[in-house]
């Protein structure tokens, strides 16, 4: 794989957003660095920042709109926020082979080593290496490592799974995640039409799949769906509290939900951890699955 590149700054929102969009607009699409490099070249590709600062008020803002109780301690799925700005400057970056448009989140898997405080500077690397097989086309696992500044400790990890649909690569697809056995009922969470927008505003993710009918409907959806990371984000805030500082979460996306919408919520405790599952209310088809496990 390449070396790291430094990602300095604080990326801005709006030029995350056209960089994405650029690769699939005709014309535009073939300029000298946008133009996207062949699959069959693509061998790696990592992004780095540098003292990441951990600001109260951005963590705060993320609690309430995820579920989360304040804390001097940053939620479990909060350090997300300080890698997706990397995972936008891979998927933008012309030797990464594929559009950011389209790209599709299947997967998550969280391992947190110890609590992260308020205040506290960070370290994060994210890193893809080669395309996986799929049977719809192929996988990329965006890895995630986030450490104290300076060369401290490892406090949390993540692997990503996006799928990329079309043409697959050589291989035998991997079995992706399984939930045997899911917890049904619950409670019932009727989600507003703005909750893309909001979730938008503190997690920086601005894809118009979430924000507007018009703009969601551009990208073949009825309407704006919600966050994948925010459906994890609200099914961990329901159970953090019995959950252990240093916890793997695995989870995998399934149906989208639609904005607005109710949804159900169901978790259940057993020996190795909790199971959990967002749920459609109508026919118990599942939006999300997931599970816990002690790190």
């Amino acid at each position: 794989m390449p070396g790291t590149k430094l990602l300095t700054g604080e990326p801005g929102d709006l030029t995350t957003l056209v960089r994405a969009a650029l690769p699939v607009v005709p014309g535009v699409n073939r300029l000298p660095g946008v133009r996207k490099g062949p699959a069959s070249a693509f061998d790696g590709l990592a992004y780095a920042r540098e003292a990441v600062g951990v600001e109260r008020a951005r963590v705060e803002a993320y609690a309430g709109v995820c579920g989360f109780p304040r804390k001097d301690v940053v939620p479990l799925t909060y350090p997300h926020l300080r890698a997706f700005p990397l995972h936008m400057a891979i998927m933008s970056d012309p030797a990464f082979p594929y559009p950011a448009i389209g790209m599709v989140h299947v997967e998550n898997v969280i391992t947190a080593h110890r609590a992260i405080g308020v205040g506290e500077r960070l370290d994060v690397t994210t890193a893809v290496g080669e395309p996986r097989p799929h049977a719809r086309g192929v996988l990329l696992d965006f890895v995630t490592t986030v450490s104290a500044a300076a060369g401290g400790d490892t406090a949390w990890e993540s692997t990503s799974t996006y799928l990329r649909r079309g043409r697959t690569v050589d291989g035998d697809p991997a079995p992706g995640l399984e939930v045997l056995d899911p917890p049904t009922g619950g409670v019932r969470w009727r989600l507003p039409a703005d909750l893309g927008r909001t979730y938008a505003a503190v997690s920086g993710d601005a894809n118009p799949i979430h924000l507007y009918p018009l703009t969601a409907r551009a990208l073949g959806f009825r309407r704006q769906i919600a966050h994948g990371m925010w459906t994890l984000a609200r099914s961990v805030a329901a159970i953090e509290n019995r959950l252990p500082d240093a916890v793997t979460v695995e989870v995998a996306f399934k149906k989208p939900v639609f904005l607005p919408g109710t949804v159900s919520y169901a978790a259940r405790q057993d020996d190795t951890g909790w199971t959990f599952a967002m749920t459609s209310p109508k026919d118990g088809s599942p939006h999300l699955l997931g599970r816990t496990t002690p790190a």
